[in-house]
């Protein structure tokens, strides 16, 4: 059996992303999700910029502090702390908070299978 206790602090963001991302599965060796932190400043965009879809990974952000949007080809969503928000595969959405937003997003992002396998959508 294997059991873990993460703080999240304790895992070094990772470099050259858009906000401050933190691989909790990498972490610590989960082979069947992608789960991951995202501390979303405002005006800075979860990892993936741009709109974007997955083949074949299903993809969540829970809010757990502030505000997410997310842009898709028909529509804007808010998402507000306490709320999910799910992309099926191949439904393009790019998420972000709102440049005059009060302050940071804090999101968990889990997507299953964990394949990168996100292509640029041009509409």
């Amino acid at each position: 059996m294997g059991y873990h206790v993460v703080d999240p602090d304790d895992i070094a963001p990772e470099s050259n992303r858009p906000s401050e991302t933190r691989y909790i599965s990498d972490a610590i060796g989960m082979a069947n999700l992608g789960l991951r932190m995202y501390r979303v400043a405002p005006g800075e965009e979860i990892p993936l910029s741009g709109l974007h879809y997955h083949d074949e990974q299903e993809e969540v952000f829970y809010v757990a502090d502030g505000t997410l949007s997310v842009e898709t080809p028909d529509r804007d969503y808010r998402v507000d702390r306490g709320q999910f928000f799910v992309a099926e595969p191949g439904s393009p959405h790019r998420a972000y908070t709102d440049s005059d937003a009060d302050g940071e997003a804090t999101v968990i992002g889990m997507g299953a299978p964990p394949v990168s396998d996100a292509h640029a959508y041009e509409d």
